[in-house]
């Protein structure tokens, strides 16, 4: 039986491969014998921050070692690393340092999900869907760990979010976003849609998301409060858009008491000369309040 490369390499935990780089078991590999992860989550985009790449790479080389696995073909996956491959393609390079270590599929869902997951800038759909594969792989290991400071038996979204600080709780709920229809989805990528309203909306029938979607197309935002109005639909495909927009346009209205509210001359002299007429300050209120008013709902629909 040949030995293959990736079964010289013995490394003892998932630490050592993503954290400081061990060139000991390192070698050279043609660029063009990667390919990317399997449904690899996490995109890979000419930003700045990858031509910033590139051009470190033209100058210094890859200085951290990828991580791959090894196939039947000659060929291998990349399991870490590929921003850096793509930059060093961009960059010209033909041979890129790597560390290749035989992995199960599950195994190396994980190392792949863990290696990338706690970068900067991650956007809420890549953090989803890697949360799914990962959870995915560790039901499938049968995996069954307590918490050491409390001895509770953690639940397998529990042990997804162990490696960045995320409970269970909180893991499920941002893998509800992978339930949306792509644009809102995008829509949560690009902040004009709250995570928490995405994840109450994931939960309705892909019709009802689609009129949603349409709804802030044309209203330009959506707060939680209006989504919660229609929880009781969840299960019921029988709303009409019609009828769903009455919802929304109700939860958006808030009843308010009218206050009475004076303001005397003499907090106003502060502000205006003593030779402005009253229609003159009262204009001049009304349209300094108009301002308000617009970059309130401005800055409202931006948090929204």
């Amino acid at each position: 039986m040949t030995k293959r490369v990736g079964q010289t390499v013995k490394l003892s935990s998932i630490e050592e491969l993503l954290g400081v780089p061990n060139t000991e078991g390192t070698v050279d590999l043609d660029v063009q014998t990667i390919y990317p992860f399997e449904n690899h989550p996490f995109k890979v985009v000419d930003d700045k921050k990858m031509n910033d790449l590139v051009e470190s790479i033209k100058e210094r080389g890859v200085l951290t070692p990828v991580l791959v696995r090894p196939d039947d073909e000659g060929t291998y996956e990349m399991i870490s690393g590929h921003r850096r491959l793509h930059a060093a393609k961009r960059a010209g390079l033909r041979k890129i340092p790597a560390i290749i270590k035989e992995m199960t599929n599950d195994d190396a869902t994980i190392a792949m999900v863990d290696s990338n997951v706690q970068r900067e800038e991650v956007l809420p759909s890549e953090k989803a869907f890697a949360y799914k594969m990962k959870l995915n792989a560790i039901k499938h290991q049968g995996v069954k760990r307590t918490s050491p400071q409390v001895g509770v038996k953690l639940q397998a979204a529990d042990i997804v979010g162990e490696t960045s600080g995320v409970s269970g709780t909180q893991v499920s709920r941002i893998i509800r976003l992978t339930e949306l229809i792509p644009k809102l989805l995008d829509m949560v990528d690009q902040k004009r849609l709250a995570v928490n309203v995405g994840v109450e909306i994931s939960f309705l029938n892909k019709n009802y998301q689609q009129w949603l979607y349409e709804y802030i197309h044309e209203n330009g935002m959506l707060k939680l409060k209006q989504v919660m109005e229609l929880r009781k639909y969840r299960d019921d495909d029988s709303l009409t858009q019609e009828q769903m927009i009455d919802i929304l346009i109700k939860g958006r209205a808030t009843s308010q008491t009218r206050k009475k509210i004076t303001i005397t001359e003499h907090k106003l002299s502060k502000f205006f000369p003593a030779n402005y007429t009253q229609p003159e300050i009262e204009r001049i209120i009304v349209e300094l309040l108009e301002q308000w008013k617009q970059e309130h709902e401005s800055e409202e629909q931006n948090n929204a």
